[in-house]
């Protein structure tokens, strides 16, 4: 679990949360959250499945390895993007996950 802290505060930010919104979906104070993301402590199991019913991405966590998504799980606006998306030359797709990348960023600030 070396980069767990850092990969909760990646999915938080993610999220658009603050520590202690995130901290309440795990059932845990906003200082335990800081605590975990510091690496001053490990959450507990009851905390990161609280997370993973909300949606988080607990593997990840864990391991810093996505869970792959099934295609029935995405809706049509989200598959279609992904269509599109494949058919793009290398340098436009690098163009369009630095766009994603930017507009994510600007949702955390």
């Amino acid at each position: 679990m070396n980069h767990l802290g850092s990969r909760l505060k990646e999915e938080r930010k993610t999220l658009g949360l603050s520590q202690q919104e995130f901290a309440a979906i795990g059932g845990v104070e906003a200082n335990a959250q800081g605590k975990y993301e510091s690496g001053e402590r490990t959450p507990r199991s009851g905390y990161l499945a609280a997370l993973g019913v909300k949606g988080v991405d607990v593997l990840y966590l864990l391991s810093g390895c996505r869970t792959p998504l099934r295609i029935d799980s995405l809706s049509d606006a989200e598959r279609n993007v992904i269509i599109h998306y494949r058919a793009l030359t290398d340098l436009d797709q690098d163009a369009i996950s630095q766009l994603a990348l930017s507009l994510s960023e600007c949702l955390t600030e």
